[in-house]
């Protein structure tokens, strides 16, 4: 079964090239091309409008017995919008355009008007100039006042236009310079107080941190007491060191308290109840024995003081 997609093609063996017909095609063969119209244009005919640039399904064509510099001419048909007649054109590769033929005329273009006169002119006089020294110079005297000329009416109207709107364009210019002279000049004073500030907050900050180690004191390494035995701990003080302080301010302020407080309980004026049988004749009794009695308590009170002055003695040492 053979290939669905045949690349190579059978060639039998008495194959001659040559006998094959060739296939000759008129020179004023016809192709059918898209194109747009390539200038405004008026039809004949019906008098309709054709603008630059509308679409056409038109014939092209090449020009026989026509040429420019061996590029060949060519020529397109195309039928009116609104009639369908038949409106023909061709290029133009001298001028590079398109000329007008047949069936429609090309609107009137000012613009290429002048242009096709301003290139008539100066052929003409590159070829007077070509034969006539004493020519070129009169052109070029000429070109020089109408230079002359055009700069005085340029500058009149500048005057004129300054006159009418009232506005100094020199003083503008200034002014917009000052304005950003100065602005510049704020800016760079702006840049220059923030650093200043910023180093003197870096400085202060310097200084607070020194001011600070030089205030703190040194601490003392405290060094831990060894207890030799372990009866030291009933000979310390069980008050706070704070405690102690306040207790010794007051002190100096008021007076010293009483240590002993329980032992002015001791000392008490006994008085023995009078019966009543003796309650008539023993009156000299009773004052006898009170007076008997006073004696051993004023000593037993100064005996109590020294008692408790000695005490509070050694509880200081």
């Amino acid at each position: 079964m053979s290939e669905r997609k045949v690349l190579n093609k059978y060639y039998p063996p008495d194959f001659d090239p040559a006998k094959i017909p060739k296939l000759r095609l008129p020179k004023d063969r016809q192709y059918v091309v898209r194109l747009m119209a390539p200038f405004n244009m008026r039809c004949k005919t019906c008098g309709e409008y054709i603008y630059k640039g509308k679409k056409f399904n038109a014939r092209k064509e090449t020009v026989q017995n026509e040429a420019y510099l061996g590029l060949p001419i060519f020529r397109f048909y195309i039928k009116c919008t609104r009639c369908l007649a038949e409106i023909t054109f061709k290029t133009d590769p001298e001028n590079t355009d398109y000329t007008m033929e047949h069936g429609a005329t090309r609107n009137f273009q000012a613009e290429k008007l002048l242009e096709e006169e301003e290139k008539r002119m100066q052929k003409e006089r590159e070829e007077e100039e070509l034969n006539n020294p004493m020519k070129v110079l009169e052109n070029r005297t000429k070109d020089s006042k109408l230079e002359m000329e055009v700069l005085e009416n340029l500058q009149e109207l500048k005057e004129l236009n300054q006159r009418q709107a009232n506005v100094d364009f020199e003083a503008m210019l200034k002014q917009y310079k000052e304005l950003e002279a100065e602005q510049k000049r704020r800016e760079q004073e702006e840049d220059e107080q923030e650093i200043r500030e910023m180093l003197e907050q870096a400085q202060n900050r310097r200084l607070l941190v020194d001011s600070d180690s030089d205030e703190e004191p040194a601490k003392p390494h405290v060094k831990p007491e060894a207890r030799m035995n372990p009866t030291d701990i009933l000979q310390e003080d069980p008050q706070p060191q704070s405690k102690k302080l306040k207790t010794e301010s007051w002190e100096r302020s008021v007076g010293k308290l009483n240590s002993k407080p329980q032992l002015a309980g001791l000392v008490t004026v006994r008085r023995q109840k009078p019966s009543p049988a003796l309650a008539n004749g023993t009156g000299s009794q009773e004052t006898a024995a009170s007076a008997g009695s006073a004696a051993p308590t004023a000593s037993s009170l100064t005996l109590l003081g020294m008692y408790s002055d000695s005490e509070d003695s050694a509880g200081d040492c």
